[in-house]
């Protein structure tokens, strides 16, 4: 007989006390409002049940909210110091050259002057090269369309948080 038992980390969340759940979800979006959305949706039966809460909860934040969330990310090549999360996620520029750090943080000065907020990309699994060619294509963008793409790797990037969360033991 096979087992579909629910996750250990999902297991987990379903049963937390309302403010210990809402900070192990702040830990993966820094917005109060997706938070709590996924907070109202509890207990969830399966992780694509949550996976798909949080993705409903992202595509209804408002602008306020995005840049809520987006304050939570500290800048490519500059991961939060003691943050496992943001030096995991940011491990393609672990390894980068003076040159290439060099251009990221003139990119990405150009980038958060050109649109308020830092270049906000789903780095896992990308190069420095690749984040790079990414900012460079996005600072031409207008503010709407960068919104929306900024929308998508914010959902790319909770969804990975998520399994995280969903998957621990």
């Amino acid at each position: 007989m096979t087992s579909t038992s629910t996750p250990t980390g999902l297991a987990r969340l379903n049963v937390l006390e309302e403010p210990a759940a809402f900070a192990v979800l702040h830990e993966a979006c820094a917005c109060t409002a997706w938070v709590r959305r996924l907070l109202a949706a509890r207990p969830y039966a399966t992780a694509d049940d949550l996976y798909e809460a949080g993705d409903a909860a992202m595509a209804e934040l408002t602008r306020e909210d995005l840049a809520e969330a987006m304050a939570g990310h500290p800048p490519i090549g500059r991961p939060k110091p003691g943050d496992p999360a943001s030096a995991r996620e940011q491990r393609g520029m672990a390894g980068a050259s003076e040159e290439l750090k060099a251009q990221m943080l003139e990119l990405n000065l150009a980038y958060q002057d050109r649109f308020g907020h830092v270049f906000l990309i789903c780095a896992t699994g990308r190069t420095g090269e690749q984040m790079r060619d990414a900012l460079k294509e996005r600072i031409g963008n207008s503010p709407e369309r960068e919104r929306e793409i900024v929308r998508t790797e914010l959902g790319k990037i909770n969804r990975i948080r998520l399994a995280r969360i969903a998957e621990e033991d």
